[in-house]
């Protein structure tokens, strides 16, 4: 990629030569008005003999005092539209620069949204299989075991989930994907996690998403959670006999994401890419700090995408998720920041 910077620095060049060379002019006029001063000294003392030679010797001031004038209003002249010049040079390459941004942002959240509908087809098939069905309603153990191996060939199949729970409607775990990896899940009472009681309110086959979080239960893995419940016989207007949730693998596919912004050469040792939630939570980025922890001061001022220079001098482009097809969207951003390019 062709440095646009390198604009800046010519034009810089320019200057610095073109100051270089106005001063070596006003040298040169200096020394002649101080010969042509010394020739009219001397003609004066010459007498009439001299009157001749002090009239060149004025004519020579003149002449000098002619171009430092002429050098000074190309000064200024030139400075000034150096000065525009570098202003609107900023200001191209800015625009420039904060485009790609926001492209690579806009990239970064798409796939997110992308992942994100695909996880919600995912969770309303799930929730028609029968199996699933069954252990839910009879809460028989025996029915609760097909459940697990289900959950499990479930698992093989989407391998970017680290565990699947069945519960049932009072919020005890019937069933779980890896009950070896994660252990002491049957029985759980979990009512009181958030994502069981966004389930439990939405309408059905409506899918509910938590924002990643550290899951205890899970390892203390970054998750994102996805749940929505069972209905009796797998109807839409039938009783509600449990739910399942499908905890992403956030952290894994997160950083995924941001790993792979396809910089070039030495941007990417000055560049960020994050993820931020609706609360501009930093959830993901590429140095890997912050996360989960800290909040990133984005000034979107309600754009769905753009670019701005913040106060240390650093580009910032961003776009938020706008969805996929049917799905609505996170509502979350993509986030680049880059460091000025040094000269």
């Amino acid at each position: 990629m062709v440095n646009p910077e390198r604009i800046l620095v010519l034009t810089r060049q320019v200057s610095d030569i073109t100051g270089r060379r106005l001063g070596s002019i006003h040298a040169i006029t200096g020394k002649t008005r101080i010969l042509a001063l010394n020739a009219m000294i001397e003609a004066s003392r010459a007498g009439d003999a001299g009157r001749g030679f002090a009239v060149v010797a004025n004519e020579v001031k003149g002449v000098s005092d002619s171009v430092t004038q002429v050098a000074g209003e190309f000064s200024g002249e030139l400075q000034a539209a150096i000065a525009e010049l570098n202003d609107l040079g900023s200001r191209i390459i800015a625009h420039m620069r904060g485009t790609r941004l926001v492209d690579f942002a806009a990239a970064m959240i798409d796939i997110v949204d992308r992942s994100f509908y695909e996880r919600i087809g995912d969770l309303r098939g799930w929730a028609g299989e029968p199996v699933l069905l069954e252990a839910a309603a009879s809460l028989e153990p025996a029915a609760s075991m097909r459940a697990a191996d289900r959950l499990a060939a479930l698992l093989d199949i989407r391998s970017l989930y680290l565990d699947l729970w069945l519960t049932d409607a009072e919020g005890r775990v019937l069933a779980s994907g890896r009950p070896k990896q994660f252990t002491g899940l049957h029985g759980l009472d979990i009512s009181g996690e958030d994502w069981f009681g966004r389930a439990m309110a939405a309408g059905a086959g409506e899918v509910a998403m938590i924002a990643p979080r550290l899951d205890r239960h899970l390892g203390n893995a970054a998750v994102v959670t996805f749940a929505s419940t069972l209905h009796e016989g797998g109807r839409s207007g039938g009783r509600v006999v449990g739910t399942i949730a499908a905890h992403f693998n956030w952290a894994a596919q997160s950083e995924a994401v941001v790993d792979r912004v396809r910089l070039d050469g030495d941007e990417r040792l000055r560049t960020h890419c994050l993820l931020l939630d609706g609360d501009q939570r930093i959830i993901a980025s590429s140095d890997r700090r912050g996360v989960l922890a800290d909040r990133f001061p984005l000034k979107a001022d309600g754009q769905a995408a753009g670019s701005y220079l913040n106060k240390d001098g650093r580009l910032v482009g961003f776009a938020r998720g706008t969805g996929f097809e049917s799905y609505r969207g996170s509502g979350w951003f993509g986030l680049i920041v880059q460091d000025p390019v040094e000269d």
